[in-house]
């Protein structure tokens, strides 16, 4: 059987990865001073964004994600004849409506699939699993990951979703943002009333950051930390800690709001490097997509992992 994987752009995974695994991306529009881009995971757009420092002013941008029809059209006109199943991983239904357009469509998509693969000289049925990865960017990556590993393995599509389904709901995802002013101000644009602008003046007053954490659809703070260079110590020493308690997954994510070269030299970051080196743990790291930097600001970083229910202290 030929199975395919499709995620929806705001989940953090390096672009070689997801050409590798032949993963489809359903795109999200990003509207900012009169400018359009579309956020795919290409390096080149992402890039333009960056350059063009729109992240330090995209809080007023308009997103819309992949609407119902489009996911239509992507699956009847070349998914249901390259595959014979498609699981299709996307961000927490809490946080986008991705989820919901994806299930929508699915019904349109299972009704007029016949024809299309007929015509195709393909009489077998299509199917089609849609899970909600319960978690944002960097926090999503795992359930694909496993995914892809299962594809690899020849397991079932049955197999294949509930083990994604039971990845989602052991994924944390862990975010650092560094101007509490910007994510304040796309908070009240979102009508998301989380970030109050006395804690954000606090905030910037004393250099604290918030440390913030997606489980299972949803997001809050875990703890506070002054500085950004110490809360990106502090996060890579604590996920370091995870990989050597082990992890239900063997990948770690991580996603930053620029260039990787940054993020890869903050103070922590070669410690969880050498500690998944030698656990046999992948580190997939990746530009954050053009919608998280729209929705956290530019700078901000992203980790997520697959991990036994545990308590988090900071």
């Amino acid at each position: 059987m030929r199975i395919g994987v499709a995620i929806d752009a705001a989940c953090d995974l390096p672009r070689d990865f997801i050409e590798r695994n032949n993963i489809t991306v359903l795109p999200i529009t990003i509207k900012v001073d009169g400018q359009t881009f579309l956020d795919d995971r290409n390096a080149a757009e992402t890039q333009r964004f960056i350059d063009q420092n729109m992240g330090s002013r995209a809080h007023e941008a308009e997103t819309e994600p992949s609407s119902v029809e489009h996911v239509q059209r992507v699956f009847l006109d070349k998914m249901v004849v390259d595959y014979d199943c498609v699981i299709c991983l996307t961000i927490t239904a809490t946080r986008s409506p991705i989820h919901d357009n994806v299930i929508r469509a699915s019904f349109a998509i299972l009704k007029h699939y016949r024809p299309i693969r007929e015509a195709a000289g393909n009489r077998q049925p299509f199917l089609m699993r849609v899970v909600d990865t319960r978690n944002i960017f960097a926090g999503a990556a795992a359930p694909v990951v496993e995914a892809v590993r299962m594809i690899a393995a020849g397991e079932s599509p049955q197999q294949m979703r509930e083990r994604a389904a039971h990845i989602a709901n052991n994924a944390y995802g862990y975010m650092l943002p560094r101007d509490l002013y910007y994510l304040r101000a796309r908070a009240k644009k979102k009508g998301d009333r989380s970030v109050s602008m006395v804690s954000a003046m606090l905030g910037s007053a004393l250099d604290i950051k918030p440390l913030l954490r997606c489980y299972r659809g949803e997001t809050g703070p875990v703890g506070k930390i002054r500085g950004f260079e110490h809360g990106a110590q502090t996060l890579f020493e604590y996920a370091a800690k995870r990989v050597q308690a082990g992890l239900l997954v063997p990948a770690m994510s991580l996603s930053y709001g620029g260039e990787l070269d940054v993020m890869r030299n903050l103070p922590g970051y070669e410690i969880l490097l050498k500690t998944c080196e030698a656990a046999g743990v992948e580190m997939l790291e990746s530009p954050m997509s053009i919608t998280g930097m729209v929705n956290v600001g530019e700078g901000a970083m992203t980790i997520g992992f697959a991990a036994e229910e545990h308590v988090a202290e900071f």
